[in-house]
């Protein structure tokens, strides 16, 4: 290991081998690379400090990050986020990463760092609303705004290299489908257009995009990578070239993450591989459970056998695990699913997932909320639809809840 700041320099750095770790959990825990030889300190600092001093004692010089950016406030460069980059990094088998203190805080730098004028980006029609909103709103800006899919064919045929930026989902929100993402790279490539892949439902336990060619992968830190509902952040990772421009604009922007926050976030990265692997085997539990409950119209989960996107999700994802989120449609209604969040106990309704515990979430309410209508009736995201983020409870409380929560 090297340490991340030189007892005189306070100066970041970080060791470029790829083989040091190979296995998630090993990367995910000692992925940061921090050591203090001095106090035999392995576990990261948070260097809750403003300003460093700028110039180097010894050398004279202005001090350099590993970015080859100086280090003199935290508004550009703190150790403490730089070591968590490094983690998401190295799980994503990406050359760099950069953390935000949100996920729209992520994403509004990718638009402002890619777009101009006379640019179109292509949006999954089920990608995240405010995500959507955003994009619809640099229209004032000159950049045209396209909704395709949301399923592989659909996005696919509206690629071409009139396309200045795809934005894609690799398991939407709420209807949980699984587009082929390693097709729409190819075919994003072949036309010489850049890709991001949110991956937020996925995490990079199931799938690497910027390993499989996408130009960026992007993450909700808030939800599987955090995973106690106590952080908000976001993520994007890539090579270097493009996350050091990236980095200027979120110098310029003040988007960068808060130190005590990045502490957190590199906390629950140490346990993301065994809270997201419950989590997926809770999920299945729970999908098969409402599937063959009476009160249940339709279920909406990829590990299901019958789902339309279980092969799909065999060929794309990384091992047999399918995600943490199941979402369900009650008879009854829109009176029947506000009667399911009235009487849950276990489970709170709340927005977000990702946690720890068990949420349910009415999407047309919250995370689907900025859709147009139309859209939402072309989805099928309707008044009667839930959304469950299954947490880490034993699954036979959880199924006690709904069945108390589905009753008249």
């Amino acid at each position: 290991m090297v340490n991340l700041t030189d007892k005189k320099n306070i100066n970041v750095r970080c060791s470029n081998s790829k083989e040091q770790f190979k296995g998630f959990s090993t990367k995910s825990i000692h992925g940061h690379e921090f050591y203090d030889p001095e106090l035999g300190l392995f576990k990261v600092p948070i260097y809750q400090t403003v300003v460093w001093e700028q110039f180097d004692k010894i050398t004279g010089l202005p001090r350099k990050t590993a970015r080859e950016t100086e280090l003199k406030y935290s508004r550009e460069e703190n150790p403490t986020v730089y070591a968590l980059e490094k983690v998401l990094a190295k799980l994503d088998e990406a050359e760099d990463a950069l953390a935000f203190n949100c996920g729209m805080a992520a994403i509004s730098t990718v638009y402002l760092s890619t777009l101009e004028s006379g640019s179109t980006i292509l949006i999954s029609k089920e990608a995240y609303g405010v995500t959507q909103q955003l994009a619809l709103n640099l229209d004032k800006y000159g950049v045209k705004t396209l909704f395709g899919g949301p399923d592989t064919d659909e996005i696919i045929s509206l690629i071409d290299d009139k396309i200045s930026l795809v934005i894609v989902e690799t398991i939407t929100n709420p209807l949980l489908k699984v587009i082929d993402v390693n097709e729409v790279i190819k075919v994003c490539k072949e036309n010489n257009v850049r890709i991001v892949v949110d991956n937020t439902f996925a995490t990079p336990l199931l799938y690497k995009p910027v390993k499989n060619g996408a130009w960026l992968v992007l993450y909700s830190l808030t939800k599987y990578l955090s995973g106690h509902n106590d952080v908000i952040g976001g993520s994007v990772a890539g090579n270097k070239e493009t996350i050091k421009e990236l980095w200027d604009w979120r110098k310029n922007l003040g988007t960068i993450m808060n130190p005590f926050e990045a502490y957190l976030v590199i906390r629950g990265l140490e346990t993301l591989e065994v809270r997201f692997v419950k989590q997926c085997e809770n999920a299945l539990k729970i999908a098969e459970f409402l599937r063959d409950h009476p009160k249940v119209e339709e279920v909406y989960y990829p590990g299901l056998k019958d789902s339309p996107y279980y092969s799909i999700a065999n060929k794309v994802f990384e091992r047999p695990l399918y995600g943490g989120v199941v979402s369900f449609k009650i008879k009854g209604g829109k009176d029947a699913a506000f009667n399911f969040f009235k009487k849950v106990n276990v489970i709170k309704s709340t927005p977000s997932l990702g946690g720890v515990e068990t949420l349910a979430t009415y999407p047309i309410l919250s995370a689907s909320k900025s859709m147009p209508q139309s859209l939402k009736e072309e989805l099928g995201i309707t008044e009667n639809l839930v959304r469950l983020s299954v947490g880490l409870e034993d699954v036979e409380d959880l199924k006690e809840d709904i069945e108390q929560a589905l009753k008249e």
